[in-house]
């Protein structure tokens, strides 16, 4: 009698789904809160800012790059959203004021965001900076500017339509639930169904046959850094909606969740390998750990340990397969 073998490779094509199922099954033995609606819709909010931010950084990954700046981006561009929402812009010169409703203060964070992202985009390719000198730049930059526009102060009461997007519900779905949603299917199409998401994989790959083949190496990735910081925005605004408050310190370590949830979802950091849902169960098991050990009364200090811990595990697993 022989015994069943499967695969390496078709098992590691599973391993995140089987890590989530562990790592839910022992939180609901130690918690009976865990399995519970209200937390499972908690999760759910929570975990969206993280899947926009993954998506983001997934399609950045992919081309070999890496972008540290968008934790700082999204406090930016939540901050800016919701200065420019309550406050409007005064121009005193021109004796000008002018207002902002949800609708337009939102468009306004977004092109920001895309407009930062763009610029890491320009440094790298028009200077040939390394992604992780210039987004650790960005990181810098755009939490001073953040501290700079808040004066270091929250900026609270936003308004009830604002609000919605990130507390309102829909069909009995949370909204960013929704929103996130509509981006992940976006991305797929995009990397799987589009020539833009074939030059992202073939740059990844081999950047040198990408570009002996004719493809716009720079336009490119100027395109994805400029996604990255769009989708960081989004995930900003969300934060801010959801918290009725723009804080300036939002966003601190969350481009370490969003590389750890693109690395567990099989993303390789090497470039040229990795999918969009991929990373989206890797951001549902960062947040299923975050909720779990919150629930469990973990010190912060050491979920700090422990998410880094599963960072460094999921690196270490890259790279093994890797080298296989």
């Amino acid at each position: 009698m022989t015994a069943l073998k499967i695969p390496t490779h078709q098992l590691s094509r599973f391993q995140s789904l089987i890590a989530l199922f562990i790592l839910c099954l022992v939180l609901s033995i130690l918690s009976d809160r865990f399995l519970t609606t209200a937390n499972a819709w908690n999760v759910m909010r929570q975990v969206s800012v993280n899947i926009c931010l993954s998506v983001g950084m997934t399609l950045v990954i992919l081309t070999a790059g890496i972008d540290l700046s968008v934790g700082s981006i999204l406090a930016l561009c939540g901050a800016v959203t919701a200065s420019l929402l309550k406050n409007g812009l005064a121009f005193e010169s021109l004796n000008l004021f002018v207002g902002f409703a949800p609708l337009g203060a939102v468009m306004v964070g977004l092109a920001l965001g895309v407009g930062l992202g763009w610029f890491n985009g320009w440094t790298i390719t028009r200077f040939s900076v390394p992604p992780f000198v210039a987004t650790l730049a960005m990181l810098t930059i755009a939490r001073g500017l953040t501290m700079l526009w808040t004066g270091g102060f929250p900026i609270n009461g936003l308004g009830e339509q604002f609000a919605f997007l990130g507390t309102g519900w829909f069909l009995g779905i949370p909204m960013p639930v929704w929103i996130t949603a509509v981006i992940v299917a976006w991305a797929v199409v995009l990397t799987n169904k589009t020539r833009f998401g074939r030059y992202v994989y073939a740059i990844g790959g081999n950047e040198r046959a990408a570009r002996l083949s004719g493809i716009a190496i720079s336009k490119v990735k100027m395109s994805v850094y400029a996604l990255a910081g769009g989708l960081a925005a989004v995930g900003g605004i969300l934060v801010t909606s959801r918290l009725d408050s723009a804080q300036p310190n939002a966003g601190i370590s969350y481009e370490l969740d969003a590389i750890a949830a693109v690395v567990i979802g099989g993303t390789s950091l090497s470039g040229g390998k990795g999918s969009i849902l991929g990373a989206v169960l890797g951001g549902v098991i960062i947040g299923v750990l975050n909720n779990g050990l919150v629930l469990l009364n973990v010190s912060p200090f050491w979920q700090q340990v422990v998410k880094g811990l599963v960072i460094l595990l999921a690196v270490m697993i890259d790279k093994a397969n890797t080298r296989k």
